[in-house]
């Protein structure tokens, strides 16, 4: 007897967004850089408005606007004016061009279009252009993580350049889709050993500045193209992907070309994770991991102990994108919680494997890993779980709602809480922080499913 048949046969609310949103992130991170979508013009205005949601910062997403006649005649054209446009609007430093689904179906060679460009522009203007970067993202393959590391590499790949020597003080970190408020924290950390960190990308200030007195229509910030240059010169690369295929890995690259020491970790997220990376920068410098860091290890421990009654026990549903959801788990295992759903809307065969070593000697229970799945998929999981706690992005917020469990909103995106671009997750005090969050998430539902409540727990 057959069963029951599929009741949708298409994703129902994604647990992930499309490459090029992914790319656009990634060029945001580098200085006075244009993200430049190469295809229909409402590709630009959604993911301009879904990364302004989550970091509210006002943001500038061009695009070459193709219609019904460049999608049957080639989009060559549209993308050569767009970029004159671009050019004497914005007189930016770089141009990051991001190819949509359009542009990769009707097969637009991007590349030689810009060596048309190149030489057009060499004729009439008799001058240098901006730098213009191309990555291939087609938004029907693959995710928005995917479509950041493969425009990583491209940065790397197109602007870096061979060195006559090494800088032993020099170190490359691609730390992936982290927040604002990790990416100081990873740079203070890294100057902590005596180095210079060379951070790609680095939308800190580009997507988390302070007020000015005049509107800019490129944000200061980011990482320049003279630093990225000289990324081929720097002693080692410490890459935070430990799932990521080595075709999308930046760090292989510089690895591969430059004969570069690679340090591939998980996310520093919890203690195992932190002590691991704070290890790999001991041994790149040199240098004994300093006192401060030791001392707030030590608070972190401390905290373990005391909140230990609280969360000892407890269930979680964790999803995300495959790295955060992969480091998240970790930690709460770490701290005796148990997962018992860990999802990823990215499709990765290592992912299930990843999740079991990082868990294995810490839980009680087998988990339940999945990949490529959506929202709908996950609910469906969480409902037969029965979690005490969501950890992940705040589109799980209908799930935590229709289930009466907290979310602890972690990620990207989140769109329903303020300061969530800015929330600090990595390092021990990112892990202090987000135990806190924990414990308290328990204790406010102790406190609200009480018919006295508790003054004092």
């Amino acid at each position: 007897m057959m069963g029951e048949p599929a009741k949708y046969v298409s994703s129902t609310n994604a647990c992930r967004q499309c490459t090029p949103l992914g790319a656009c992130l990634a060029f945001k991170g580098v200085r006075g850089a244009v993200p430049y979508l190469h295809g229909s013009q409402g590709c630009a205005t959604y993911m301009r408005r879904y990364i302004i949601s989550h970091f509210r910062e006002p943001i500038d997403i061009a695009s070459s606007a193709l219609g019904e006649k460049q999608a049957v005649f080639g989009g060559g054209p549209n993308l050569k004016e767009g970029l004159v446009n671009v050019i004497g609007k914005y007189s930016p430093e770089v141009i990051g061009i991001a190819t949509t689904c359009l542009t990769e179906t009707i097969g637009d060679d991007v590349a030689s279009i810009l060596i048309e460009f190149d030489r057009e522009w060499g004729a009439a203007k008799k001058g240098e252009h901006p730098q213009l970067v191309r990555v291939s993202t087609p938004s029907y393959q693959g995710s928005h993580v995917e479509g950041f590391h493969a425009t990583v590499r491209a940065l790397a790949d197109q602007l870096a350049l061979s060195s006559e020597g090494v800088n032993e003080k020099s170190v490359n970190l691609f730390p992936g889709i982290v927040s604002t408020a990790d990416l100081r924290a990873l740079r203070e950390i890294v100057e902590g050993f005596g180095l210079t960190a060379t951070i790609l990308p680095d939308y800190s200030d580009t997507l988390d500045g302070p007020a000015l007195d005049r509107y800019m229509p490129i944000s200061p910030g980011g990482t320049g193209i003279e630093e990225i240059k000289l990324m081929g010169g720097a002693v080692a690369s410490v890459e935070f992907a430990s799932l990521l295929p080595r075709k999308l890995s930046a760090g292989e690259l510089l690895k591969e070309r430059f004969w570069q020491r690679l340090d591939t970790l998980g996310l520093p997220l919890g203690l195992r994770a932190t002590d691991a990376f704070f290890s790999a920068l001991s041994s790149i410098s040199g240098e004994s991991i300093p006192e401060r860091y030791k001392s707030q290890r030590g608070r972190l421990l401390d905290a373990f102990v005391d909140g230990h009654k609280y969360l000892s026990g407890k269930r979680a549903v964790i999803y995300g994108d495959e790295e955060l959801a992969l480091g998240l788990t970790s930690f709460i295992a770490e701290v005796g919680i148990q997962p018992v759903v860990v999802a990823t809307g990215s499709s990765n065969s290592d992912f299930e494997d990843a999740v079991k070593g990082v868990t294995e000697g810490l839980v009680l229970e087998e988990v339940k890993v999945v990949d490529g799945v959506d929202f709908s998929e996950i609910e469906a999981l969480a409902a037969e779980a029965k979690p005490d706690l969501l950890i992940g992005n705040s589109k799980g917020y209908r799930i935590s709602r229709e289930l009466g469990v907290p979310l602890i909103r972690v990620g990207f995106p989140i769109h329903d809480r303020f300061g969530g671009q800015r929330t600090l997750h990595l390092g021990y005090e990112g892990a202090l922080s987000l135990f806190d969050n924990l414990v308290n998430a328990v204790i406010t539902k102790k406190q609200e499913d009480s018919p006295i409540g508790y003054a004092y727990i």
